[in-house]
C-alpha cells in the first residue's frame, strides 16, 4: 500500500488556545489547554478525514501520543474551498509541546493526511 501523501492545499491552524485551571480537573493533572482548530481544503480534491494522531512533549521529560479514528466524534468530508472547525482540549501536569496530524482519503481512495502545526501549552507563571 503506497504511503500516505500529505495533500498540498490542506492545512491546518490553530485559532484560539486557552488556559484552564482548576474545576473538574485531576488533580494530578491540573490544568487544561482547550484549542480551537480548522481544517481549510484549499487543494483541488474533496477529502474525508478519518482520524488523528497527536505528540505530546512534556517538559518533565515524558510523552503522551494519542491517536484514534475520527475528530471530535466525527468524518469530516471537505469538497475544495471547504473547511472544519472544532475544538477539544488536553490536560496536563506541567508545560509541553504539542503537533500531530489528521489523517484520511482523497476522492479516489488515495491516503492522505496534513499536519497540526506544532503549539506550546504553557502554563501561566509556571
Amino acid at each position: 500500500m503506497p504511503e500516505p501523501l500529505e495533500l498540498p492545499g490542506l492545512r491546518v491552524t490553530l485559532d484560539k488556545l486557552i488556559y484552564h485551571h482548576g474545576g473538574n480537573l485531576p488533580p494530578e493533572q491540573p490544568h487544561a489547554f482547550v484549542y480551537y482548530l480548522t481544517i481549510h481544503n484549499e487543494s483541488a480534491r474533496p477529502v474525508t478525514l478519518l482520524g488523528r494522531k497527536w505528540v505530546i512533549e512534556h517538559a518533565d521529560g515524558t510523552s503522551l501520543v494519542v491517536e484514534g479514528d475520527k475528530i471530535v466524534g466525527q468524518t469530516p468530508a471537505l469538497a475544495p474551498g471547504e473547511q472544519f472547525s472544532y475544538n477539544s482540549y488536553h490536560v496536563t501536569a506541567c508545560n509541553g509541546r504539542v503537533a500531530g496530524s489528521f489523517h484520511g482519503l482523497d476522492d479516489q481512495g488515495r491516503r492522505i493526511f496534513v499536519r497540526i502545526p506544532a503549539f506550546d501549552m504553557e502554563i501561566p507563571g509556571g
